[in-house]
Parts: C-alpha cells; structure tokens; sequence
C-alpha cells in the first residue's frame, strides 16, 4: 500500500456507495483488508503507509487501534446494507501492514471476531497475518489460531546478513526457521516473503536465499523485485552514491534462478512473484484483488474495490481515528471505474496469472495482436486457440511488455 494516495472525486461523509456498485455484486466474491500501520523501524526501501511510535504523537495509539479498526468494521457492514448490496460472507480476509502482528494477538482477534460477526464467514476461508520473525512468539500464533486464522506470511526478504542490513530489517536469519515451526506448531499455513535485487546482493546471495527458505517446506512463496520508491532512505543511499543502482538484468537474472530453483522444489508458478505447494495454498485472498472481487479496506489509507467502486481512506492515524470518532466515514476520495479501464485493468492484471487471460477480452486490435505474440514466442499457440492468452515466460518485465502489446496507445 504506497504512501501517496491517488488523486480522485470527493467521497461522501455517509460513505455510501452508487447504484454501479450493487450491479452482479452477488456474483462476486467479498474479502476484508484489514491496515495495521505500525512498524518498529521503518525499513529504507519501505513506501508504504506505516509509522513508528516516535512519528505518531498522541491521538494515534496502537492500544487503541484494535477499537477504532472495529469501528469501521461495523460502519461498512451498515455502509453495504444502505447501499443496497446483498449479504455476503467473507470468503478471505488479510492482516498487512506495516506489522500486524506488532499488535497484541488478542487485538487481531477482536478485529476478525467484529468482522465475523458483521458479515460472517464462508466455511473453508482463508485468514492470513502478515508478520516479521521478530514479532511473533509460540504463545500469539496460538491465539491467531484459535481466533480463526489459517495462515501467516513472513517476511523473510533474505536468508544473508549483509542483505537484511541493507534492507534495514531488524530479525536475523536464523530466526526464520524457529518461527516457521512455531505457526506449524499452531496449525498455521506458512508462505515466506523474499526480496531480489537489493543492492550489493550477488546471485550467489540470492541462490542462497533461496534456498534456505525451500529448506523450511513452506507452503508458499512470493518473490518479489525489489523497487526503490522516490523519498525513501534507499533512494537516497543510491542518489548519493553509497550503495549501488537497481539493475533489471539482474532482476530478470534472480527472477529466472528463483522460478527454476522453486519449481524445482515442488511449487507451482500461479502469479507472476508467486508459487504455491498446491492449487489449494495459492493465496486466494491475492488473487480476488487479480480477479477484480470486491474487498473492503480498514484502515489508514487503505484501499477498498466494490463493483469498480475504488476508494482510499484518510492517510494517517489521527485523522482516521478522528473521523470514525464522528461518525463520518474515513474515505478521503474515490474513483467510479468507466467499462473501458476497467477492462484495461483487467488485462493487466489476469494477464500475469498462471489461468491467463480471455482472449475475448481484448479489443479487435488486441486480439490481432495475439498472433504477433504467438510468433515471438510469448504465448503459447494452443492456448490462445483455446481463447485463453497465456504467459509462457513469466517475469515482470515480459508481462509488462505483452500488456503493452494487446492494450491500445
């Protein structure tokens, strides 16, 4: 969740929601986002919108959070009642942040226990916490357990020293395993979170990352690029000149090591940064935002998509605090999604999932395109003969390219 929020129309106090948004809502799946904004350091390639205790002052506590995230808990379930959409239980719901798990485990659990309540639950769902290795301990994965949660995502980001310095995290290697055994322990699904191409990281660095982490059998593993955002401290380590630039040979390097070296391992590619055990440990909650589901976000600056109704809360905790307090809603602005860009983020975004992408979806030009693609080696033939556009190599930089290809100027 970037810092900087989009630019869009005024959102209204009540919160209520246009006519668009109730139209084939039963049909869509609904998930919960839940923002955790706090973080003991902030990391030097973090964009995110998350503070420290030092940065909020008063009026922003994290005692107080888990009260103020169930407020707004209960102002959507009454937002989507009055706006006209069908009850609907959660079928995902996901803890990030920031750190989560920063809070007491009890307070994750109020907060899931007053979604639960609101809108209940399908049988089966997928509950996951984001969590840092040094934020957790086997006494509150227990309690995450008890309270309904099935997974937990570490982030791991590396298994080498001087590449966690740089990153500025603040857990050591050799923590990761003990806390993968202990969500096992609790019943937890396990996915680990690594980063590539951090500066001064070698193939061998990342070799060795990768794996240590398949040497702990997660279920799931996202890998992910890493990009330095304007304003951070990273970006300005790299402007002065005291670590080096990012390089995408070498991110396209590290993306084909870890596809093969993951695969190899037994996990399956489903999403361009993502590989799961089975089809069953793909992380469902990830891919209802590819699909374009609909979710509510809760919390400072979090994003929230219902029926190509997208809106973003109040960036920082006080105001958040401040607005549900007096009973307004905390959306500082919105955006009502015309047929077109939503149909352009829709190739944009199935495009780079392993199931593909509609060929139908494309314009007429889009689709005479998909032959050109077919000749360069980009998608397979028969699946396009199928009516499905297929990836058949998968990192970022190709996607983007055959997005560029089928989408108009």
């Amino acid at each position: 969740m970037p810092s900087t929020l989009p630019l869009g129309d005024p959102a209204p106090s009540d919160g209520l929601l246009p006519a668009q948004a109730v139209d084939g809502s039963a049909d869509r799946a609904f998930g919960l986002y839940v923002h955790i904004p706090f973080c003991a350091v902030r990391c030097g390639y973090c964009d995110f919108n998350t503070y420290t205790a030092t940065e909020l002052g008063g009026g922003a506590s994290q005692d107080a959070y888990a009260g103020t995230a169930a407020s707004e808990v209960a102002m959507a379930a009454r937002v989507l009642v009055e706006s006209g959409l069908p009850a609907r239980k959660l079928s995902t719901v996901f803890f990030g942040g920031g750190t989560p798990t920063l809070l007491p485990a009890a307070d994750l659990a109020l907060i899931l226990r007053t979604a639960i309540d609101q809108w209940g639950i399908e049988d089966g769902a997928e509950v996951t916490t984001e969590a840092n290795p040094d934020s957790v301990t086997p006494e509150s994965l227990a309690i995450l357990k008890d309270a309904g949660f099935t997974r937990v995502s570490f982030g791991m980001q590396s298994a080498v020293p001087h590449v966690l310095k740089v990153l500025d995290r603040t857990h050591s290697a050799c923590r990761v395993p003990q806390v993968v055994q202990w969500a096992r322990d609790a019943g937890l699904a396990v996915s680990l979170d690594l980063i590539y191409g951090t500066p001064g990281e070698s193939l061998a660095d990342w070799r060795c990352s990768l794996e240590t982490a398949l040497s702990y059998e997660p279920d799931h593993i996202s890998a992910y690029a890493l990009i330095v955002e304007d304003g951070t401290k990273l970006a300005a380590q790299i402007r002065r000149g005291e670590v080096p630039g990012i390089d995408d040979d070498d991110h396209a390097d590290k993306y084909e090591l870890a596809d093969q070296l993951i695969t190899e391992a037994g996990l399956g590619w489903y999403e361009v940064s993502n590989w799961a055990r089975t089809p069953e440990q793909a992380c469902r909650h990830n891919l209802a935002y590819w699909r374009g589901d609909d979710w509510w976000g809760i919390g400072p600056g979090a994003h929230s998509h219902v029926g190509g109704v997208r809106w973003w809360n109040v960036k920082h905790p006080t105001a958040y605090a401040g607005r549900l307090a007096q009973g307004l809603s905390p959306a500082a602005g919105r955006e009502t999604l015309d047929p077109e860009t939503r149909n352009v983020e829709r190739v944009m975004l199935e495009a780079r999932l392993q199931s593909g992408l509609e060929v139908a979806a494309l314009g007429a030009e889009g689709r005479h395109q998909v032959a050109g693609l077919i000749a360069d080696g980009l998608v397979e033939p028969a699946a396009a003969f199928r009516g499905r556009l297929v990836l058949t190599l998968k990192g970022r930089l190709l996607a983007d390219a055959v997005v560029r290809r089928v989408l108009p100027a």
